[in-house]
């Protein structure tokens, strides 16, 4: 087991690598640091002495990854890779490129209100979504399956704004519920979080549903689940017993690759929510042209997305032994 998840880790690094390295040539040859000056700095009245001093202050002035004007070592070091890139992998991310705020200050402060909306969706969607799957596995081939799926396909085909904007309207200007926008901190905090949450667990009720749904379906087909029913055993004990045991691995995977959107946020909702969270930090980073930020979001989204993948693997082998086995 401890080998395993050390073999799973080591495959991870030269992915991080290869996100660094990916990273600096978008930020720094795609998108020049000249064509950042000029976005920050705006694109009147802006004269070449102007843009080298702005990259002369931000450490933008130097070659990307080979410093031809140094000797040894510090051909190397005086790199913007180096000083820019490079520490992204011990999550030193620097300071904004628009006010000089410190970027790894603003995620740690941040990160607490996209996780009081992240958890609560998390959580009490997978509830809600298996939930309503087992009930369709279980009366599979009658009409409140039938028109289960009917619904769910409806519900996927909206619009994660329409239910935003709809839930705002209904609920926050006609009923006056909830607050519409805001944020606060502590317990205060949860009279603004209610609204997106129940936005956001809804909305994802018929993809939801639908996975499980289909992942239910394909289980009870199987030779083992036959045998189960030829021993006598009740349709209730099958699905919820032997079916939802063996659907784990499916389960497993939605569920664990979704865990890195708790931290992240949703980009989405806390925009129009108006919450202080890393999804609407990102969101302004790229309205003000920050790309300092931006680049750090991008790589902690990477990192997070692969932490999740890990989390997958390693929750393979909790629940299926030939993991463990092989």
């Amino acid at each position: 087991m401890l080998n395993y998840i050390i073999r799973r880790v080591l495959y991870a690094i030269p992915i991080v690598i290869g996100v660094i390295l990916l990273t600096t040539i978008l930020f720094f040859y795609v998108n020049t640091p000249d064509d950042m000056a000029r976005k920050i700095l705006g694109e009147k009245n802006i004269t070449p002495e102007i843009i080298e001093n702005w990259k002369r202050d931000k450490g933008y002035n130097l070659p990307v990854f080979i410093n031809l004007d140094e000797g040894g070592i510090a051909a190397v070091t005086q790199t913007i890779f180096f000083q820019k890139s490079l520490p992204l992998l011990w999550f030193e991310f620097g300071t904004s490129d628009r006010n000089n705020i410190s970027i790894g200050n603003e995620i740690r402060k941040r990160m607490w209100a996209s996780l009081a909306i992240g958890v609560p969706i998390f959580t009490v969607g997978i509830l809600v979504n298996l939930t309503f799957a087992m009930l369709l596995a279980f009366f599979r081939g009658t009409y409140l399956d039938l028109w289960g799926v009917i619904l769910c396909v409806i519900m996927m085909s909206v619009s994660t704004l329409f239910y935003i904007i709809g839930g705002q309207y209904l609920l926050g200007k006609t009923l006056r519920l909830f607050p519409i926008s805001g944020y606060d901190s502590g317990l205060h905090s949860i009279k603004f979080i209610i609204l997106p949450v129940i936005i956001g667990i809804f909305s994802a009720i018929g993809g939801g549903v639908r996975f499980y749904r289909t992942v239910f379906l394909e289980e009870i087909n199987k030779d083992y689940i036959r045998t189960a029913r030829a021993k006598g055993l009740s349709e209730t004990a099958v699905l919820f017993k032997h079916g939802l045991k063996n659907a784990m691995i499916p389960i497993l995977t939605n569920v664990v690759v979704s865990i890195p959107f708790l931290f992240y946020g949703s980009l989405i909702m806390e925009a129009f929510f108006a919450i202080p969270g890393l999804g609407s930090f990102t969101i302004d980073a790229i309205q003000a042209q920050d790309f300092a930020i931006v680049r750090s979001m991008v790589y902690l989204g990477s990192i997070m997305y692969i932490a999740g993948l890990i989390l997958t693997d390693i929750s393979y082998t909790l629940v299926d032994p030939r993991i463990r086995l092989e």
